[in-house]
């Protein structure tokens, strides 16, 4: 399973044992009607048409109610079982766990964790699982079938009685020595573990274990093909499965090389320091990469650091165009997650202005796939049930200084790191900030981290949807607090941006000492559009106390804002459209023929 459980309830019934789940299935959330009386991450107005697009996005469900419901809702969509994600259903009351589809994809495993959570038997009945204890179309993660449409053949004939041999040329095999099937010394059916690039028959299974570390090294910028070129031909050359090679790994010198990443493994990577310790397993060292990168080899070394004092080099370094690379095999398998440090990645992560349902998909993932919160304390509080069980790391205001230096800090120690925003972050928020300091870093290393931002819903355009479309013409926005902006600037803004009529958006309208700002951009506002002009005051939108007012700029006044205020001033061309219930529609013709 690639992505996270989806948990459907449909009702408050099942709400309990909803987030019972959700706490044991990291990343999981939890799906439910829109009417429905109970917690939910995500709402559909349909349960049939939400449980179809969730299996249609591949997606591991796990339904609270009856069987026959999921079944109804996914029959029409079957196919190739080949492709099939899970789905279990659970009673509402937690009695019973049966995986209905995808039993050899992982239902099978994630049924028996939750069976075993909720103290209940699960309901498999696969009939490898049932008598094997394992499912040989399914090996462990980083185990690949070289032949998986020989799988389901080779497993019949050994349920109705056929002996078969068990040859293992790398690796341990602890999952296949330890299932329920009578291994022969001699037989007609063979299943082969190997790190050869051996292809399977009908009466061979081949698996190809996770036991190759792949050490590369590139000079800065060098090409991604070339690389790629020189591993292939290693490969190919050596006979060697490239399903085999568990990961890719280097010194931390060359950790936001694109040539490393674009070969498609994970990456992992070490200090010179570790390194150096590899010295003696080396079959060549140099001078020159010694007074480089501080050690005597990276491509071996790394590949040796790899798979550890038990492990042997297999492929000495193999020289490409401004690029090497080497192979070392270990005696067991290799959890990449347990070797050197991956690159760190930092998220500059936009919550939108509230609650959830203003969250984009892409700020959701990447807070599914933090390791590290950083932000203010009212921002990661509203993060809700993705921040469970994270390490947070809470900043004031006026730390934002702080709070970006300490996620470019976690970062570069190789984690993954979300930093949270209100709004866009881009928007008077801290991504600028982010980025001024890795102009003026003195520490390298927070140069090497892979920086993504996650933009959100703004304020502005919060405000705009709630009134209409206010913002359908040309408009600027503009902060009125001086705490990094001299006023005389911001009031330069103000003119220019009033004699441009432009719809204007105004951050930060007022605080507890500043109020002067709010006059001066009204009173600026008003040499160039009418008191009647259509003024939007939006305070805390898409979270409980939201407020929403509509009046005109003469009446604009700083008793009326606050610091979690925003302002939309209109132009000359905004207009006020009555509705039938509620206050007016605002908004700012473009200028196409409707008449």
């Amino acid at each position: 399973m690639t992505l996270a459980p989806a948990i459907v309830t449909l009702g408050p019934r099942s709400a309990a044992l909803a987030l019972r789940l959700r706490a044991l299935l990291p990343g999981s959330r939890i799906h439910a009607p829109a009417c429905a009386d109970c917690d939910a991450d995500e709402r559909f107005l349909k349960a049939t048409a939400g449980l179809r697009r969730l299996f249609a996005e591949g997606r591991p469900i796990v339904g609270l109610c009856a069987s026959g419901i999921l079944i109804r809702a996914v029959a029409s969509t079957l196919g190739d079982k080949t492709n099939e994600p899970p789905v279990i259903a659970v009673a509402e009351d937690g009695s019973t766990v049966v995986p209905l589809l995808g039993g050899h994809h992982g239902a099978n495993t994630l049924a028996r964790l939750i069976a075993d959570a909720l103290g209940v038997p699960a309901a498999i009945t696969t009939a490898g699982d049932n008598r094997f204890g394992i499912a040989l179309d399914m090996p462990p993660p980083g185990w690949t079938l070289a032949n998986p449409g020989d799988a389901k053949g080779i497993m019949v004939r050994l349920l109705e009685g056929a002996p078969g041999k068990l040859t293992v040329e790398s690796g341990d095999a602890a999952w296949l020595r330890s299932a329920s099937v009578a291994w022969a010394d001699q037989a007609d059916l063979e299943v082969l573990v190997t790190h050869r690039a051996v292809a399977g028959t009908p009466s061979r299974l081949v698996y190809h274990p996770p036991v190759l570390a792949l050490g590369v090294g590139a000079e800065l910028g060098a090409s991604p093909e070339a690389l790629r070129t020189l591993v292939d031909t290693t490969l190919a050359e050596r006979g060697l499965a490239r399903s085999s090679v568990a990961c890719v790994v280097s010194l931390d010198l060359k950790t936001a090389e694109p040539a490393v990443h674009e070969l498609g493994l994970p990456a992992r990577f070490f200090p010179a320091v570790r390194l150096v310790e590899e010295t003696e397993r080396l079959s060549t060292r140099s001078e020159l990469v010694f007074r480089e990168t501080g050690c005597w080899g990276v491509a071996e070394g790394a590949a040796l650091a790899a798979v550890g004092s038990k492990g042997r080099l297999l492929v000495p370094k193999q020289k490409g165009q401004r690029v090497t690379c080497a192979m070392a095999i270990a005696p067991e398998d290799l959890d990449p997650t347990e070797i050197g440090r991956p690159q760190g990645r930092l998220a500059v992560i936009g919550l939108g202005p509230g609650g959830p349902v203003w969250r984009t998909a892409e700020a959701e993932r990447l807070l599914a796939e933090a390791e590290e919160l950083v932000g203010y304390g009212l921002y990661l509080d509203l993060i809700g049930p993705a921040a469970a069980g994270k390490p947070r790391h809470e900043f004031p205001l006026g730390g934002e200084v702080d709070r970006c230096r300490k996620a470019l800090e976690l970062a570069a120690e190789g984690r993954r790191v979300a930093l949270v925003c209100s709004g866009d972050p881009g928007i008077y928020a801290l991504a600028t900030l982010v980025f001024e300091l890795l102009e003026s870093a003195t520490d390298p290393a927070w140069g090497r981290v892979a920086v993504t931002v996650s933009p959100g819903v703004s304020a502005l355009q919060a405000a705009a949807a709630r009134v209409g479309a206010p913002l359908g013409h040309d408009f600027c926005a503009i902060s009125l607090s001086d705490l990094l902006t001299p006023y005389a600037v911001i009031e330069q803004r103000v003119r220019a941006a009033a004699a441009g009529d432009f719809v204007i958006a105004l951050y930060n309208p007022v605080s507890a000492r500043r109020r002067t700002a709010l006059l001066m951009a009204r009173d600026v506002l008003l040499e160039h559009r009418g008191a009647a002009t259509p003024t939007i005051l939006a305070r805390n939108l898409g979270r409980p106390d939201e407020t929403l007012r509509l009046i005109e700029l003469g009446e604009l006044h700083p008793d009326l804002c606050d610091m979690l205020t925003v302002v939309l001033v209109g132009s000359s061309t905004t207009r006020r459209m009555p509705r039938l219930h509620g206050e007016d529609w605002v908004y700012t013709p473009r200028g196409y023929e409707v008449g």
